[in-house]
């Protein structure tokens, strides 16, 4: 099967950038049950901070319309390119046109597919959208401190520690720091959209 086959096969999900593994995709409203489930995993929710709450398929779809509908953020859908298979999501929200930053968010709900450098691959390509596409100059996230796997992609991708703020998070009678981490456009190694302007 040729890409045309493969692509006219998948009529769900849109290629807006397209990785070795991965592709991103505009949000689907049908998709709230599976991003539900997602959140409501301890394993997925306790890096989001969204583990105090319960979300029922109502929210959810409450939820994605607004993100869908949203005039100051950015949300793809992660699709896995092989099968097509959606495996997690990722923002650039609070977008600020006048001062060019913006804040980043990912999440991979689909757990076997942690530590397969998806959500690497999927950061770069957001990164490629925010600095090739909204002409951003920073690119913004927060993490918990315990959330090793996530600081170390966010690493390979560039970003850089820009401050921490202690002590913020409580679990289980422990306290953990917020870790601030940001990328300047000029510090950002890649970029898809312009190999492709240069064909």
């Amino acid at each position: 099967m040729n890409i045309q086959e493969s692509e006219m096969k998948n009529e769900k999900y849109d290629r807006v950038l397209t990785g070795r593994k991965c592709y991103l995709s505009p949000l689907c409203a049908d998709d709230a049950p599976l991003y539900k489930s997602w959140i409501n995993d301890m394993e997925v929710g306790i890096n989001l901070g969204a583990t105090p709450q319960i979300l029922t398929f109502e929210k959810e779809k409450e939820i994605l319309d607004r993100i869908m509908k949203s005039r100051d953020s950015y949300t793809f859908a992660i699709i896995e390119k092989k099968n097509d298979k959606l495996i997690g999501s990722i923002s650039l929200m609070n977008v600020d046109f006048i001062n060019r930053h913006a804040m980043f968010g990912i999440v991979i709900g689909e757990k076997t597919f942690w530590n397969g450098g998806f959500g690497t691959e999927a950061t770069g390509l957001m990164l490629d959208y925010g600095f090739n596409i909204l002409n951003l100059n920073s690119i913004y996230l927060n993490v918990f401190s315990y959330n090793k796997r996530g600081i170390r992609c966010y690493e390979k991708c560039g970003f850089k520690i820009a401050g921490v703020l202690r002590e913020s998070r409580l679990f289980a009678d422990k306290y953990y720091d917020t870790v601030m981490m940001d990328i300047l456009k000029d510090e950002y190694k890649g970029g898809r959209i312009r190999l492709m302007l240069s064909k």
